[in-house]
C-alpha cells in the first residue's frame, strides 16, 4: 500500500480509503491483507484482469486524440505472419513514411490463428495482416480480403530447372528441397499439394520454418523451395531465385487485414489501411483477372 501511495504521490490513508470505496461499491473484499503485504482475492483479480482492458482503452483514447490533433503523426501496431513482414508490410509502409515520416510503426511476427486475434481483442494490435484461417468466423472481427496467395515452386537461378520452360511436380520429387514443418499452416498446404498430385512429399532436403534459411539454400542453385506469390513480388528481386512453370492444384487462405470490430482506429491506422489497399491492388487485380 505503501508503495502504491508513493507511485501515486498520496498518502497511503488515501489509498486505503480509494480501496475501501471500490469494496463498498462492489459489495466484495477486492485485497486479502497479510502481514507480509496484501494480495489480490478471486474478486480482485477479475477487477485487474478487465482493468488492463480498460486502461488500455483509455491509453489508446488519448493517442487517439493526440493523433487527431496532429493528423500526420501517431502510432500505428501491427501484427503480421513472416511473409507479410518481408513483403507487403515494408513495402506499405515505405510508401506511408515518406508522405507521413512522424508515424511510427509498431510490427510484431504472429501466426494468423486463434492466440493472435485474442491479442487483437486485447487491444495489443490495431490490425493483424496474414492469411486468413481456412474456417473463419470470428463474429466481432472484421475481415478485409487483399488478394489470393497462390504458392510457388522456386529454385535458384543457375539450377538445371530455372530454364525449363515446362516442368512437372512430379520431376522435382526426388530433388533436395527447403520445406516448412509439416505441423504448420504452411507446411500443410505444401503437402497437400503433392498429395493432391498424387505424390508423397519430398524426403531429401531440409526442414526449416524461416524464409531466410529457404531463399539461402534455394539461392545456392542445388535446393528447391516454394514462397506464396506475395513475397515474391515484394521481395523476390532481392533474391537469386527463379519460378518454376510449376502447377500446384492448391488453393492455400487469402491474404487479409483483420481489424476488431466496433472499434474507432486513429487516423494514422485507416491511412495505413488505406496504403495496404493500395500497395496490394496489383496483387488482387491479377486475381479478378483470373476468376
Amino acid at each position: 500500500m505503501a508503495k502504491a501511495a508513493a507511485e501515486l504521490s498520496v498518502t497511503q490513508p488515501a489509498v486505503s480509503k480509494m480501496v475501501a470505496d471500490m469494496e463498498h461499491t462492489l459489495g466484495v473484499r477486492l485485497l486479502d491483507r497479510k502481514p507480509q503485504g496484501v494480495e489480490p482475492t478471486l474478486y480482485g483479480q477479475a477487477l485487474l484482469k478487465w482493468g488492463d482492458a480498460v486502461f488500455e482503452d483509455l491509453r489508446h483514447a488519448v493517442r487517439e486524440i493526440q493523433s487527431l490533433a496532429d493528423p500526420d503523426a501517431g502510432e500505428i501496431r501491427i501484427g503480421g505472419n513472416s511473409p507479410m513482414l518481408e513483403g507487403l508490410l515494408p513495402a506499405a509502409i515505405d510508401r506511408l513514411s515518406r508522405q507521413y515520416p512522424r508515424i511510427v510503426f509498431h510490427l510484431t511476427q504472429v501466426m494468423v490463428a486463434a492466440q493472435s486475434f485474442e491479442e487483437l481483442r486485447a487491444r495489443k494490435f490495431d490490425l493483424i495482416v496474414g492469411r486468413i484461417p481456412q474456417r473463419f468466423a470470428q463474429e466481432d472481427l472484421s475481415v478485409e480480403v487483399l488478394f489470393e496467395e497462390p504458392m510457388f515452386v522456386t529454385a535458384g537461378v543457375d539450377n538445371r530447372f530455372a530454364k525449363r520452360k515446362r516442368v512437372k511436380l512430379a520431376e522435382l520429387v526426388d530433388e533436395p528441397w527447403v520445406l516448412p514443418q509439416t505441423d504448420s499452416a504452411i507446411g500443410s498446404f505444401v503437402a497437400e499439394g503433392f498429395r493432391a498430385s498424387g505424390l508423397d512429399s519430398p524426403r531429401h532436403g531440409a526442414i526449416c520454418g524461416t524464409l531466410q534459411f529457404t531463399y539461402a539454400m534455394v539461392a545456392t542453385g542445388r535446393f528447391l523451395g516454394m514462397f506464396p506469390r506475395s513475397l515474391l513480388h515484394f521481395g523476390g528481386k532481392r533474391f537469386a531465385i527463379k519460378v518454376l512453370p510449376v502447377k500446384l492444384p492448391i488453393k492455400p487462405p487469402p491474404v487479409a487485414i483483420v481489424t476488431l470490430k466496433n472499434r474507432t482506429l486513429s487516423p494514422a491506422v485507416d491511412r495505413f489501411i488505406d496504403c495496404l489497399r493500395s500497395v496490394a491492388k496489383p496483387l488482387a487485380s491479377r486475381t479478378k483477372r483470373r476468376i
